[in-house]
């Protein structure tokens, strides 16, 4: 049994109120970046709608989001990211969401950033936070560009708990040796995680998921309201 409790946090409309993966592409699109401005804008509009309705799956969301890292070089998007933060995350970042994480990192819990948008995306947003540790669906890396495919599990519907496991057992650690552990989330797809830990958090939690936290006596937090 650890000592520690361990707080892992969904990123998108949990910590921030709005999507990363989407405000991405429609960032590129804004700026000419990312082909055909209607057709990529509604194609991601297609992909959003799929993902809040749970009926989305992370091969057709991968095909398509993971796409634009292959259209263009890693330095090129390496500052294409840093203009992303400027313009669109940093201002989405409230000081509520700050004081939850840091309470955590206070009390000496383990924490994690636990999102199935992929980590190059989310990775800079995980450092805006202070997190040390940040799950994401991982997108692949060869020969100094990335493919468009991603590698492993992706972080997403049950494959948030086969990553979380897959990053404590290095540590000799497992979920369930944890006497408390947290998770945040606004959505229905992360029910999987929601379930396995002991102080799941319902977290601006879309309609459908605050009725199960009620059911079940969740905690429903309203982080922006």
């Amino acid at each position: 049994m650890s000592s520690q409790n361990i707080a892992l946090f969904d990123l998108d409309h949990t910590l921030i109120p709005i999507d990363s993966d989407h405000e991405w592409i429609e960032f590129l699109v804004r700026h000419n970046l990312a082909g055909d401005p209607e057709a990529v804008k509604r194609r991601n509009q297609e992909i959003y709608d799929k993902y809040t309705q749970g009926t989305l799956t992370i091969e057709e969301s991968a095909e398509f989001v993971l796409s634009f890292l292959a259209m263009h070089p890693p330095y090129d998007l390496a500052r294409y990211h840093e203009q992303f933060m400027q313009e669109v995350i940093r201002p989405a970042i409230q000081e509520q969401a700050v004081d939850l994480v840091r309470e955590h990192h206070a009390a000496g819990d383990l924490c994690c950033l636990v999102s199935a948008t992929n980590t190059w995306v989310i990775a800079p947003i995980a450092r805006a936070f202070g997190f040390e540790h940040c799950i994401g669906t991982t997108p692949e890396y060869v020969q100094g560009r990335y493919t468009g495919r991603f590698t492993g599990v992706a972080s997403y519907q049950a494959g948030k708990i086969t990553r979380v496991e897959e990053w404590l057992k290095p540590m000799g650690l497992a979920l369930k040796d944890f006497e408390k552990s947290y998770f945040y989330s606004d959505s229905m797809n992360d029910l999987p995680l929601l379930e396995v830990v002991t102080h799941p958090v319902a977290t601006n939690p879309q309609d459908s998921l605050r009725q199960i936290a009620q059911d079940k006596n969740w905690k429903v937090l309203d982080l922006f309201a």
